[in-house]
């Protein structure tokens, strides 16, 4: 337990912590919690941090908690944000709580006796709240000078916080103290944005309970380009397969650039150090064959979409020339089949490549089709036909009948028969 800290600072996730967190943790079994608000239905690649951190403490032998914000949802929180969000129904609050928790099964072991997760909604003693009592009980603990000086209200000032959103801090902070009070949780850790929220909910509880508390808080980062982690030309990164295809999620961590490869294996693999200095040591003297990018992408997708992970792999490196497309299974093809244009013909037997390069949609003429058959641009199965005359024979479809087109590089499209 003693060199957890140490483990979490090499990896990257310590941005601040408060100065006594190493002995605090060094002397016993401690619990700790993360919130979240359910903003939408499901968490994002970003979510993953503080997840993969809570993941950390449970490894070296602490309890965390999921805490789910179906009550600090309500209100939403004015960190990092430029403007008040738009307030959600409670009705899609309890749904996105619903969907998210769901989520987690795969990150956590809840199975483990003393380190057992939790995962809690501060709905279920922030919604009862009196307002007198809750003004009166921890309302007058906090200095209004002292909030306008945290960072998540100080930002907002100039373009103005509505009274509701400069209360959330005071919902945070009762958070902190609830979950100190019946669960003994003295720790909780969050992103960079949070430090401010996080160090009034420890001044709360040493005002009314005279207790220790501690807080870690992550870096908030971009890529080594600029851009927002999670954030893509299609959109947000969801762990969510119905938003976030399995596929597209492993090409999102395949796609890693150079530069942020190493940080994003500290941060999302729970490969030992030494194993991961031994992979970057490797991928460092030949980055042709990205295999940091492959060894962080499978890891991460597996642990977030199990069995489908795999599916998603084997189709990626289809496409990518590095599987041979015969072995592979129907369940491959489902995949593809949501990845790229996929049309269906009423019979197998006796169809030309050119009829098959125009039903897929690859050529819009059967001249087209012949032109970029001559000129080598047609592959069947990943293998180039130059023969303008060729039949797809028997042994051409593939799993579930099923016949992979290319056009140039980029160009792909399945055709599938039942027949």
């Amino acid at each position: 337990m003693s060199d957890l800290v140490a483990e979490l600072e090499w990896r990257g996730f310590v941005h601040h912590a408060t100065r006594e967190l190493a002995a605090h943790l060094a002397a016993g079994r401690r619990t700790l919690y993360c919130g979240f608000d359910p903003t939408a239905p499901s968490f994002q690649v970003g979510n993953l941090m503080p997840l993969m951190l809570l993941r950390h403490f449970q490894l070296a032998g602490h309890r965390p908690i999921v805490l789910m914000g179906g009550g600090t949802g309500l209100i939403g929180d004015p960190s990092g944000k430029q403007s008040e969000r738009p307030l959600l129904s409670e009705a899609q609050i309890r749904e996105n709580v619903r969907r998210q928790r769901d989520q987690l099964a795969r990150l956590f072991d809840f199975d483990a006796k003393e380190t057992r997760v939790l995962v809690l909604n501060n709905a279920d003693w922030l919604v009862t709240q009196r307002l007198v009592e809750f003004l009166r009980d921890v309302g007058k603990h906090f200095s209004v000078n002292v909030m306008l000086q945290k960072e998540s209200v100080k930002a907002r000032l100039e373009a103005g916080i509505s009274y509701t959103e400069f209360s959330y801090m005071l919902l945070q902070a009762y958070d902190f103290l609830h979950l100190y009070r019946k669960e003994q949780c003295t720790i909780q850790v969050g992103g960079s944005d949070q430090w401010g929220n996080i160090t009034a909910g420890i001044d709360l509880i040493r005002r009314v309970e005279s207790g220790d508390a501690h807080g870690l808080v992550a870096p908030l980062f971009t890529t080594a380009s600029g851009a927002k982690f999670g954030k893509t030309e299609a959109g947000t990164i969801w762990l969510d397969p119905a938003l976030t295809s399995p596929y597209k999620f492993y090409q999102f961590w395949i796609n890693t650039d150079d530069r942020d490869v190493e940080r994003y294996l500290k941060f999302f693999s729970l490969k030992p150090r030494d194993e991961l200095k031994q992979l970057l040591h490797r991928a460092k003297q030949d980055p042709a064959t990205r295999e940091a990018q492959r060894a962080l992408a499978q890891e991460v997708t597996e642990r977030v979409h199990g069995e489908a992970a795999r599916s998603a792999m084997v189709a990626a490196e289809i496409l990518f020339g590095e599987f041979d497309p015969h072995k592979a299974s129907g369940r491959v093809f489902e995949t593809l089949a949501q990845e790229i244009p996929t049309m269906t013909i009423s019979r197998r037997d006796g169809v030309t490549l050119i009829e098959a390069v125009v039903q897929s949609g690859l050529a819009k003429s059967k001249g087209e089709a012949r032109r970029a058959i001559e000129q080598g641009g047609i592959y069947v199965n990943q293998q180039r036909v130059k023969d303008v005359e060729k039949r797809i024979e028997p042994g051409d479809w593939l799993a579930d009948g099923t016949l992979l087109l290319r056009k140039g590089k980029k160009d792909y499209a399945l055709l599938r028969t039942g027949a």
